[in-house]
């Protein structure tokens, strides 16, 4: 699915046909070979191991956390190990309950259907949904008015493979009809080298190990953006060099899009800088700061504050947002002596 472009941020660029292809084919096939999220995948493992003892359908699975650590690529490697098939869908794609019906009618046993941003269905659709992910039923208003009547159809056992970077938003009944709920984590840096190794195979491009250890360490903790690093160091020792991706590459590739040695980038840099310079380092409101970078409040909690609060250059108050030491050191700017107090508390 193509994402949303947001301007100065390495998170959430728009993709093209040509790059998702490219994502797809990087995509990894085999459940061993899905790195990271160990909690993750052995919590998922043995629901999957019982319930193909049972011979039943898989427990509905709800997956959330930030964007592009993998929740996608888990559900088809979910899909795959209890060997069934897979339907792609989105919560803004199904706008009225008889595109669900339509969906989950044709739907075989034990197929998985994985909906993208689950938090986006709307309420009707939503109601609909539940008595298909307990009952496994489904129903269906024929006619209007006095006349109108209800008809249940029963609908095969399948699964449900739910993902959304915004939890918070999923309505209490629906979340509870999930049966396996996780939290997807940022990736460590060694996690994130295997990865770029291995994509790097995949792509056919000879990469030095200093450069995996850059592209890992500026890639925010997550698979997708070392992806989209891996790729821009590889055009550019394409065009500057001899095609082999070498340290001096991946600094000067990464300098040209702005991704500073921590993984910050354009949007960071303004949202933090706009905290010190225009509120005094804080605390100050989400809604302020997104209306003086004029960027949606949703793009600021979604895809800039998490990992800022990761690596310790944000803090949430009870007041607001606060910029600490570590980011002004960062950025070269000197903590006032109020900041500094701030700091410590």
């Amino acid at each position: 699915m193509a994402k949303s472009k947001q301007k100065g941020s390495i998170v959430e660029k728009e993709t093209t046909p040509e790059e998702e292809i490219i994502f797809t084919s990087l995509r990894v096939s085999e459940w061993r070979d899905f790195v990271g999220q160990e909690s993750v995948k052995k919590s998922i493992q043995i629901a999957i191991n019982a319930a193909q003892k049972r011979n039943e359908a898989l427990e509905h699975i709800l997956l959330y956390g930030p964007p592009g650590l993998g929740k996608t690529t888990l559900s088809h490697l979910i899909a795959k190990e209890m060997g069934s098939n897979i339907r792609v869908t989105s919560g803004p794609a199904i706008e009225r309950a008889g595109d669900l019906a339509s969906i989950l009618t044709n739907l075989e046993s034990g197929d998985v259907l994985f909906i993208d941003e689950i938090h986006r269905l709307n309420k009707v659709v939503e109601e609909t949904l539940y008595p298909a992910m307990e009952e496994y039923a489904l129903d269906i208003v024929l006619g209007k008015g006095p006349s109108a009547r209800t008809v249940r159809l029963d609908l095969p056992r399948f699964t449900i493979v739910g993902a959304t970077t915004r939890a918070g938003m999923l309505s209490g009944p629906l979340r509870d009809r999930f049966g396996v709920v996780h939290r997807m984590v940022f990736y460590n840096p060694s996690d994130l080298e295997e990865i770029i190794v291995k994509a790097a195979k995949k792509l056919k491009v000879k990469i030095d190990k200093k450069s995996i250890s850059e592209i890992a360490k500026r890639a925010r903790g997550t698979p997708r953006i070392a992806l989209r690093l891996l790729k821009r160091a590889r055009d550019y020792a394409q065009v500057h060099g001899k095609g082999e991706i070498t340290l001096d590459l991946v600094e000067k590739a990464l300098g040209l899009i702005e991704v500073d040695s921590r993984g910050l980038d354009a949007l960071d840099k303004r949202y933090l800088k706009s905290i010190i310079e225009k509120h005094g380092g804080g605390p100050v409101g989400v809604e302020t700061i997104a209306a003086s970078l004029a960027e949606d409040v949703g793009t600021i909690e979604e895809i800039v504050e998490p990992y800022l609060l990761q690596i310790g250059f944000l803090k949430r108050t009870k007041s607001g947002r606060v910029a600490t030491g570590e980011a002004y050191k960062h950025l070269g700017s000197r903590l006032s002596k109020k900041q500094n107090q701030q700091n410590l508390l």
